[in-house]
């Protein structure tokens, strides 16, 4: 099982970005979603999550900016991201539960981070 997180790059103060990541491999079924952050120098931080039945949660932070979206038919989520800033600045990485096909059990996926850069 795979999580491949693209869409990461540079952009402006105020501009917009869109990640997706995608699961693949042995997937079963994919529980819960997310994605997380770490800048320079943090911790590792939730910025959304989504349930399979589509419920959302946000950091304080990036409420009213990001949005996060699944496609339960292809294994992927999205983060819209608007009206960004520079302390929006991390690497960025997708999180998920997912059963694959010679588990008994959901396990703990994570990409391997895309880096969003917010500078002018």
């Amino acid at each position: 099982v795979q999580l491949q997180a693209s869409g990461g790059g540079l952009a402006q103060p105020g501009g917009s970005l869109k990640l997706s990541c995608a699961a693949s491999g042995r997937v079963v079924r994919v529980n819960a979603m997310g994605w997380y952050r770490q800048a320079p120098g943090k911790r590792r931080e939730l910025v959304a999550g989504i349930t399979v039945g589509g419920y959302k949660n946000y950091a304080d932070s990036v409420k009213g900016r990001f949005t996060i979206s699944r496609d339960n038919a292809i294994n992927t989520i999205y983060l819209q991201m608007d009206s960004l800033k520079p302390e929006d600045t991390a690497v960025y990485y997708c999180r998920a539960d997912i059963l694959d096909s010679a588990a008994l059990t959901y396990a703990e996926y994570w990409g391997r981070g895309t880096l969003v850069t917010v500078s002018s």
